[in-house]
């Protein structure tokens, strides 16, 4: 049976220390009870504790920080479907890069790997980690490759090898990085849990099928090594979805405490169609670190929208801070429009503003991240709010014009924000935003 918060909270040391990163132990035991937190972040907790709220408080897919300062993080995922809740830690994507590169070939993919930037409805993406493959038979070039990469990009990396030696020298040559050890096997796993846990990596572990890998995450389980990732030998793509699938739901639905861990997949084809799909069915069924082929920014562009969309909370809309933007270089005598704080909305309305050659001021006030029509529905959008806003932002007092240009799917809404601002004519825009540069060269020009 589950326990409660408050069950929770009777087991622990009550003294309120913070350390766990909660404010007070009874926030920490509700943390515990929706499995959020682990109870190793309470330094206090009695070996009592530790016996009855150990495996009844861990999440059903732990959650593991990588990096030099621990900023980027996989699993901690609690539901099958981001509508039940919201899915937590996005699906870490890296580039490749081989010890068998020319020196010149491998800078090249670690500098754009670094430098690599996506704009997207107002947040900036970027690689989250870089692969090194141990493609030859020198030690000494894989863990140079290694050592340069970490030192080039700053990002953890996931050290590939068959070579538990080579991979144990690239381990200590880049410690500190808190990268991911790739992959341990029945026959490496002691040697490589022990290079993991002395330079602070996690571990990476593999085999031939699911019952061969659960034995392995439940013995390294058992011996208080518990940052793993697991590495599913599928041979098609229906496999890969299947066995992720499956994986998935025996942690979550069935509390399977040895697939409670997250999943890397390396996208080993050189076809960007393959590995488009290949990746995108990753993404889709909780990949926790997918290495990508080859640097290939037409690859990444869709990649990266497609998972944050996937990875952004359902019930909290993305959006932009509410103000007055300006469009352009506008001056007093500048047109103003107005719409929501929906963040695709006002991207997709501020484009097409400079699209049509015009600056402009953009009054977006707050309507909780909703889209024209929805914000209009819910009384978030009227022209009460509208003039209310207009007047407190102080858009009156640096614009000469007293029109304002309202969507045109909220036509309605027209008088009474004239009424909301006396003095102000409200003009109806175009319904769709990508009207709007033919009506700013026919109303405005």
């Amino acid at each position: 049976m589950a326990l409660t918060g408050l069950q929770i909270q009777k087991l622990l040391p009550k003294t309120n220390c913070k350390e766990c990163g909660s404010n007070t132990c009874m926030a920490f035991a509700m943390k515990l009870a929706a499995k959020k937190a682990d109870l190793s972040a309470c330094p206090y907790a009695s070996d009592d504790a530790k016996a009855v709220l150990g495996a009844a408080s861990e999440p059903p897919v732990r959650t593991i920080d990588l990096g030099g300062n621990k900023e980027v993080r996989i699993g901690g995922e609690t539901v099958l479907y981001r509508h039940e809740k919201t899915f937590a830690n996005q699906t870490l994507l890296a580039i490749n890069v081989n010890d068998t590169d020319s020196p010149d070939a491998a800078m090249r993919t670690l500098e754009a790997v670094r430098d690599y930037t996506l704009e997207r409805v107002g947040e900036t993406l970027t690689l989250d980690m870089v692969s090194v493959a141990q493609r030859g038979d020198s030690v000494d070039a894989f863990v140079g490759l290694a050592r340069t990469a970490w030192d080039t990009v700053k990002r953890p990396l996931v050290l590939r090898s068959n070579n538990p030696e080579a991979l144990a020298c690239a381990a200590g040559a880049v410690k500190g990085s808190r990268s991911v050890l790739c992959a341990a096997r029945a026959d490496t796993v002691d040697s490589l849990k022990k290079a993991a846990a002395e330079n602070g990596h996690a571990l990476a572990v593999s085999g031939p099928d699911v019952d061969s890998i659960a034995s392995l995450t439940a013995t390294l389980k058992k011996e208080k090594f518990n940052d793993i990732c697991i590495q599913f030998e599928t041979h098609s793509l229906a496999g890969q979805f299947q066995t992720n699938s499956v994986a998935r739901r025996a942690a979550l639905a069935d509390g399977v405490k040895s697939m409670g861990y997250p999943f890397i997949r390396f996208v080993d084809t050189d076809d960007i169609l393959d590995a488009t799909v290949l990746a995108v069915t990753e993404i889709n069924k909780y990949g926790g670190i997918c290495i990508l082929p080859r640097f290939e920014p037409s690859l990444l562009a869709p990649l990266m929208t497609l998972r944050l969309n996937i990875y952004t909370d359902p019930q909290k809309p993305i959006q932009v801070e509410p103000k007055v933007y300006p469009i352009g270089e506008p001056d007093e005598n500048s047109p103003v429009f107005v719409t929501t704080n929906f963040s695709l909305t006002y991207f997709i309305v501020s484009g097409e503003i400079e699209n049509a050659g015009t600056s402009a001021w953009l009054v977006v006030p707050e309507c909780e991240g909703m889209s024209v029509l929805t914000a209009w529905a819910a009384g978030k959008f009227s022209g009460t709010s509208i003039g209310k806003f207009v007047t407190e932002s102080g858009t009156e007092d640096h614009v000469k014009s007293r029109e304002i240009i309202i969507p045109g799917y909220v036509a309605q809404i027209s008088g009474e924000l004239e009424e909301a601002l006396p003095g102000w004519k409200a003009v109806v825009g175009p319904q769709e935003a990508g009207d709007i540069e033919s009506f700013v060269k026919a109303r405005l020009s």
